[in-house]
């Protein structure tokens, strides 16, 4: 079931010479219930691509959106990205979204039912 989406983000930063991961700003982490080292499956509105990668908390109030390492080839500094978090569980769970602006601000939170 998803559980977490940060919707429309922008991609701040590439980082080839990393270890691999996403790195997110913590405020958004928070926000949207995704936690450090959790996998995420991300989707690049400009260009179409998806990928599994896990998380690396940044920045408090940066608006940090890095990909990193092999990811790093998959988007580009500027691309809209959605990231999604997903439970495994039984029971229905209501899903937040958290929708951003271009600086990766939260403009407004929404519950899936």
């Amino acid at each position: 079931m998803l559980r977490s989406k940060i919707h429309r983000a922008t991609v701040t930063e590439t980082r080839l010479d990393y270890e691999g991961s996403i790195t997110i700003d913590e405020d958004l982490m928070e926000g949207s219930g995704i936690w450090s080292g959790e996998k995420v499956l991300v989707a690049d509105v400009d260009n179409g691509n998806r990928f599994e990668t896990y998380v690396i908390p940044g920045k408090r109030g940066s608006g940090i959106i890095a990909l990193n390492g092999a990811a790093a080839h998959l988007s580009k500094v500027g691309d809209k990205v959605i990231i999604m978090g997903f439970e495994l569980t039984d029971e229905p769970i209501h899903a937040k979204v958290l929708l951003v602006d271009d600086g990766n601000k939260v403009s407004r939170e929404l519950v899936y039912r």
